[in-house]
């Protein structure tokens, strides 16, 4: 787990959210997400509830709303969807400015989309207060298999390489002249796409025969060892345990 990997999700910050250990927040958000998917979508209140929980860890953390709602754009996809289902699903239908809405569809589309909502912006408050090595270093915490950290790893690692290289590629192409503006400019860009496949592929093999010349027998070295107190856990556990406490009340109230 080498040197940092800051990614765009980032942001810097020295807040009590950032300061807490990685397994902890990854801990936290983990049975936030659980609790809110274990609310009944009928509780409406209850997920205006969570929204608060998590404005109020934003706020901790000086995560400006922004910053926040920008990110939240990676969602929309999903949103599509959940907007079509009360046109697309059977059962008994009610009409809505005029249209005519399946009742099962709509419930459906709230629940996709209050529920996605809140686990893809607790997600975000968790990629903006983590960076990456730590996440990877939460996991490892958290006994994920070593393997899947691994990978997780040079996924994370790589990836940026390998955009890089595009990048080049790219611009070493316009240097030439070239401007791909139709059909006949696709060989061209396999073309591209292959000689990239091969340098990964290259790039790959040299840095394992290097990792393997330095001892790497199949596990990577524990350079922090992220440890947390109780009053951090506490801190960090605040969040689902508060929901927990609502998503309970959604179930008994009427």
């Amino acid at each position: 787990m080498g040197a940092g990997h800051a990614h765009r999700l980032y942001r810097h910050g020295h807040s009590p959210v950032h300061a807490l250990p990685p397994h902890t927040k990854l801990t936290a958000v983990f049975c936030f997400v659980v609790v809110v998917v274990s609310t009944p979508r009928e509780a409406m209140w209850a997920f205006a509830a969570y929204a608060l929980l998590l404005a109020s860890v934003a706020y901790a953390a000086h995560v400006p709303p922004l910053f926040w709602l920008k990110r939240l754009l990676i969602e929309v996809p999903f949103v599509a969807f959940a907007l079509l289902l009360p046109f697309v699903a059977e059962g008994e239908r009610t009409e809505v400015l005029g249209m005519s809405l399946s009742v099962h569809g709509l419930w459906g589309a709230w629940n996709v989309l209050a529920k996605g909502t809140l686990g893809v912006a607790a997600s975000v408050l968790l990629a903006a207060t983590t960076d990456l090595r730590e996440l990877l270093l939460g996991l490892q915490r958290l006994k994920l298999p070593p393997l899947l950290v691994q990978i997780a790893s040079f996924m994370i690692r790589y990836g940026d390489v390998v955009t890089d290289e595009m990048r080049r590629m790219k611009i070493a192409r316009e240097s030439r002249g070239f401007e791909a503006r139709g059909v006949r400019h696709w060989g061209v860009l396999a073309k591209s796409a292959g000689a990239l496949f091969i340098r990964s592929y290259e790039r790959g093999e040299r840095v394992h025969l290097a990792m393997v010349s330095r001892g790497y027998a199949g596990s990577m070295p524990v350079i922090d060892e992220a440890t947390a107190t109780r009053a951090q856990w506490t801190y960090a556990l605040t969040l689902p345990l508060t929901a927990l406490a609502v998503c309970l009340l959604g179930w008994t109230l009427p």
